[in-house]
């Protein structure tokens, strides 16, 4: 597993800044991607493929089948990868299938946004001690 690096599949350049922001601040690196065969690429390191610690997923990205994500990055790598699902707390059927696709986490955006300064290292698979020491969190927006 890529201890620190992880893969973030949203096609919202100001809020995947704000996500990526926060893995940097922690000490670890997001890789955008905006479809699940970019974010397969992502995981190709020296030509080999290295599971991510955790993939991130909007799930409203327009095209997504998050059941065939899941089970790409449930079936191609030895290590367990962390997956991740956020989406609009009243699409309550998107949350729902998230959870039934395998989804080891999946909350509202809201709620993602709260987490995110906290659970990032744990996210990342960064100890607590990665964190800057002259600042607690990121600052939120």
């Amino acid at each position: 597993m890529a201890t620190g690096i992880g893969i973030l599949l949203c096609d919202d350049l100001i809020f995947s800044s704000r996500i990526t922001g926060t893995a940097q601040h922690f000490g670890g690196r997001m890789r955008l991607a905006r479809s699940l065969p970019a974010a397969l690429q992502l995981a190709q390191v020296d030509g080999a493929e290295s599971a991510p610690a955790t993939v991130i997923v909007d799930l409203h990205l327009a095209g997504l089948d998050i059941a065939e994500l899941v089970r790409e990055f449930r079936t191609r790598f030895a290590t367990p990868v962390t997956i991740i699902g956020y989406g609009s707390h009243v699409a309550v059927d998107v949350l729902k299938a998230a959870r039934q696709a395998g989804c080891d986490r999946v909350m509202p955006r809201s709620q993602f946004v709260e987490q995110l300064p906290v659970a990032m290292p744990e996210w990342l698979g960064l100890s607590e001690s990665s964190a800057p020491a002259d600042s607690a969190s990121p600052k939120s927006s």
